[in-house]
């Protein structure tokens, strides 16, 4: 049998860690696809001097290998929306199958991209757009494919991940750290993607799309970055007994789904708060399995290109198989797809950490209670730095039971217009994830 022609466009991180692998694999991975797979061209503006391409065919338009006849799969590492785009849609249009590890690609364009392959019969791979080396799509979408998904909760970028680690282990403050994590490499140097939450809101709308059977609708996705964050926030969670970690949550509930990405408090004896440093991690609950954990490095040079070349290896084994039979892009039959609801962020519900700067009276806490109580806001614990006492202001410390955004925001207003409060009040919300 003829060996499956592979054709790279881009040959960065991913896409280097993805050539070699290819090639120093390539006999165990011949005998788990069941035929050779040979990379045939690459597209690249630079050769990587990670990559000995010998022989192989080199052009820096990406267009001459999506429209090479003699390409089989067409994997897409360049990244971005509108070249992307383009290129994987052409390749559709040409019957090839396609592989791309672009989260940002999917989550805005992919309702289109996969009616497309639909259409001509195709297949467009994507398991390592989300978490790296952790195959946590195929998980989902195949290994628990007898249960109801309840919710997906999920450490999905290492950035923002080690930030948070940095600054809890050793009361560093953001600003610093981010500097350090820009150095690193582990930053871009506008990190505004990592740090705003856009790049986990990415992540999680294709997690939810395939674990509740609905459309991708990133525009939908609430998102709330890291930057606010301060080390007392975090050294204040960490003496109630929670770590905070920038968390993307999609949840089922009776009204519709939730969609969000925001610093969350966790107790500290889950196993998702002691995901540390850059490392990712994705909690699923599902009615049959209960609770479940996948863990691992969420990028890299060769984390990455793991889960590229097992969706080429998947794309392999099934690109002669009946269309109508092989795996559903989005986990269900694009047919029942359904139309459930993404809610606005003020009717979700969680619970909530909140950090008020007030005068050092019994008078005060009596009105914070009473704000809180009109609005049916129960109060779980309260704390009071007494040895941080600044010009007769000290920090209260409050967690709640859950209560919905919309009662949250009113409260907070009403908080912030007593007259014994300084400031803005601090919010920030809670996951027990039981």
């Amino acid at each position: 049998m003829n060996p499956v022609k592979v054709g790279i466009c881009g040959l960065g991180t991913v896409g280097g860690g993805t050539f070699n692998v290819l090639q120093r694999n390539a006999q165990e991975i011949a005998r788990r696809a069941g035929r050779e797979i040979e990379v045939a061209q690459i597209a690249a503006r630079s050769i990587n001097p990670l990559c000995q391409t010998g022989s192989t065919l080199i052009t820096d338009d990406v267009f001459e290998v999506v429209n090479n006849p003699d390409i089989d799969i067409v994997v897409e590492l360049i990244g971005g929306y509108t070249l992307a785009r383009d290129l994987v849609l052409k390749a559709i249009e040409n019957g090839k199958h396609v592989v791309t590890a672009n989260k940002a690609l999917i989550a805005v364009h992919g309702n289109e991209i996969f009616t497309k392959a639909e259409e001509k019969g195709v297949i467009v791979a994507f398991e390592a757009s989300v978490a790296g080396g952790i195959p946590v799509i195929k998980t989902i979408r195949e290994g628990l494919s007898g249960n109801r998904i309840n919710w997906v909760a999920g450490i999905i970028n290492g950035t923002g991940n080690f930030i948070l680690t940095e600054m809890r282990e050793k009361g560093r403050a953001f600003a610093d750290v981010l500097k350090e994590a820009q150095a690193l490499g582990y930053a871009e140097a506008d990190p505004t993607f990592d740090i705003e939450g856009i790049d986990a809101a990415h992540k999680l709308t294709i997690l939810a799309s395939i674990a509740f059977g609905i459309p991708l609708q990133f525009e939908k996705a609430y998102t709330e970055g890291i930057t606010k964050l301060t080390s007392e926030d975090v050294l204040y969670a960490d003496a109630l007994g929670y770590r905070i970690k920038h968390l993307g949550v999609a949840k089922r509930t009776p009204q519709g789904i939730e969609l969000r990405v925001h610093p969350t408090l966790i107790p500290a004896e889950r196993l998702l708060a002691n995901v540390n440093g850059v490392m990712n991690a994705v909690m699923v609950n599902g009615d049959a399995v209960g609770s479940t954990l996948y863990y691992g490095a969420g990028a890299g040079m060769e984390a990455t290109a793991s889960a590229v070349v097992a969706d080429i290896v998947d794309v392999v084994r099934v690109m002669t198989s009946d269309p109508e039979n092989r795996v559903p892009h989005l986990a269900f039959q694009p047919s029942s797809l359904s139309d459930v609801a993404v809610l606005p962020i003020d009717q979700c519900e969680t619970a909530y950490y909140l950090r008020i700067q007030a005068e050092d009276s019994p008078g005060v806490l009596a009105q914070v209670a009473t704000i809180l109580s009109e609005r049916e806001i129960n109060i779980e614990s309260i704390m009071q730095k007494e040895l941080e006492h600044m010009d007769g202001k000290i920090p209260m410390i409050l967690l709640t039971h859950k209560v919905s955004e919309a009662k949250m925001n009113d409260a907070i207003t009403a908080l912030e217009a007593l007259e014994g409060v300084e400031g803005k009040v601090v919010r920030i919300r809670v996951e027990q994830l039981n």
